[in-house]
């Protein structure tokens, strides 16, 4: 309760919270070490709060090594959220880079949990790290359950949707870049890339289904997808490493 009065008071009050210290910031994250799940989801809060105030960030950053363990070896979909909108609102420093790629897995899951608003932070948070030269490979070969392109479905809330759309449009230019392209990379059957542009794959169905979706942002989304899956024009005639049959946009269908 104390936590909850404080996260509430550095929102409302801005002037006075940032009067606080950089050790009441130690102070909260030795909160995320607690037996109690609603304390350490009550501490991730805290530190969100606190990531507003730019004094607080730096510090605030020492404790993501912390909150990615807590958010792939605790299945609690408000700590998930807690967690992951904490890692969302600050720039992701470099040092914790080998540490997400041994919690990608546990990111892919709460992605195919059924809880709508872990799945957006998630996605929001995997977008990101798309962007990171040295994790793309990590994501696209991530493995993913076989009906991952349930998440396209026209059926999907519009802002969980239209995240996955800006996910996928993402890792289709990360991985259609020189620089990735220059080297062989291999993926394994059950992998996100081969979900998602494997020669056996669907997404252009669901693609296609999502260009007349009710929701403007969503079929914008869409559009921007199948433009990249089209780009560069040599793309088409690259088979992927697992499979050699044809797929539905690399025919240029």
């Amino acid at each position: 309760m104390i936590l909850h009065s404080i996260t509430r008071c550095v929102y409302l009050l801005e002037a006075e919270a940032s009067a606080c210290t950089t050790d009441d910031i130690v102070l909260v994250g030795t909160m995320l070490d607690d037996k109690d799940n609603s304390v350490k989801i009550q501490a991730l809060n805290t530190l969100k709060a606190f990531s507003g105030i730019r004094k607080f960030r730096l510090k605030i950053q020492e404790q993501f090594i912390k909150v990615l363990e807590l958010i792939s070896t605790i299945w609690d979909s408000d700590l998930h959220v807690a967690g992951l909108r904490l890692l969302n609102n600050l720039p992701l420093p470099d040092f914790v880079h080998p540490q997400l790629r041994r919690v990608m897995p546990a990111l892919m899951e709460i992605l195919q949990s059924d809880y709508i608003l872990a799945q957006v932070q998630a996605i929001r948070l995997l977008s990101y790290l798309a962007q990171k030269n040295d994790l793309l490979y990590d994501i696209l070969n991530c493995q993913v359950h076989s009906n991952f392109l349930n998440l396209f479905q026209a059926t999907q809330p519009g802002s969980l949707l239209f995240e996955v759309l800006v996910f996928a449009e993402r890792l289709s230019e990360g991985r259609n870049t020189p620089h990735y392209r220059a080297v062989k990379w291999h993926y394994n059957e059950q992998s996100l890339h081969e979900a998602l542009f494997g020669d056996e794959s669907r997404l252009a169905d669901r693609l296609l289904a999502l260009v007349i979706h009710p929701e403007e942002e969503v079929q914008i989304q869409a559009c921007k997808v199948i433009v990249s899956l089209q780009y560069p024009q040599d793309m088409r005639m690259q088979p992927s490493s697992c499979r050699t049959t044809h797929s539905y946009f690399n025919n240029g269908e």
